[in-house]
């Protein structure tokens, strides 16, 4: 086969996957992920189901492309905010990163539904899926790294208060996520990762409703306290 019919064949294959992909998300948005069925992609797609297995061979194959793409993209976001923020302080880089991704979750539910909400059933996520879902997290990382080691501007980290019998949990996260950090620090991230996604979670499926009206101001100081907590000391805006 000559290269000009293999590359043909090449582009045919990303189009009609990212036509799979994009008929997938439709359902996504219209039924959730536990009713995703390759048969109704297909159908809508006007393809055979056999042609679609070539592409997808199950429907946690599918998830799982999805589930990367949306780690991906979100992570794009976040790694984009740190970048454009490199000349503030830190406490401000945590805040810019924290609201692109609350501004990716706002423009994307579905798929943000699909990566932090409710576990599909009977679908376990393959370790494929690590590295794309670390992404987010490793640049909060970053930033209390640079605080630490002050290569940020106006750097600096405090050492949060941490219980004596939460510090052997600490220092195996510690070493599990970032041996350069004190264990304090590590263990207030790990708070404040969860704490994040909570205000995420409670303002787009409904929580705040009738309690917050004024949430973009809301999240941003809750956000900064959250940076606070961690141990990042307020330097230039």
């Amino acid at each position: 086969m000559s290269s000009t019919a293999q590359g043909a064949r090449a582009r045919a294959r990303i189009e009609v996957t990212a036509a799979i992909k994009d008929e997938a998300r439709r359902q996504l948005a219209a039924e959730g992920a536990a009713k995703l069925s390759l048969r109704a992609v297909a159908r809508e797609l006007g393809m055979v189901s056999s042609a679609l297995y070539r592409y997808f061979p199950s429907r946690d194959d599918l998830l799982t492309a999805l589930i990367i793409d949306a780690y991906d993209s979100l992570g794009e976001r976040a790694e984009a905010a740190r970048d454009q923020a490199a000349d503030a302080g830190p406490v401000r880089r945590w805040t810019a990163v924290a609201e692109a991704v609350r501004d990716w979750a706002l423009r994307h539910p579905h798929e943000y539904a699909l990566i932090y909400g409710s576990p599909v059933p009977g679908y376990t996520a393959p370790d494929t899926t690590v590295p794309p879902a670390s992404r987010v997290g490793l640049v909060f990382i970053g930033i209390l790294r640079d605080a630490h080691h002050g290569s940020a501007p106006d750097s600096g980290l405090s050492e949060p208060p941490l219980p004596a019998e939460l510090r052997p949990e600490a220092e195996r996260m510690a070493a599990d996520l970032a041996p350069d950090l004190p264990p304090a620090n590590v263990a207030a991230l790990v708070a404040s990762w969860a704490e994040l996604f909570g205000l995420i979670g409670f303002e787009l499926f409904g929580q705040f409703n009738r309690v917050v009206e004024d949430r973009e101001t809301f999240f941003r100081h809750a956000v900064t306290r959250l940076a606070h907590g961690v141990g990042l000391l307020e330097g230039r805006p």
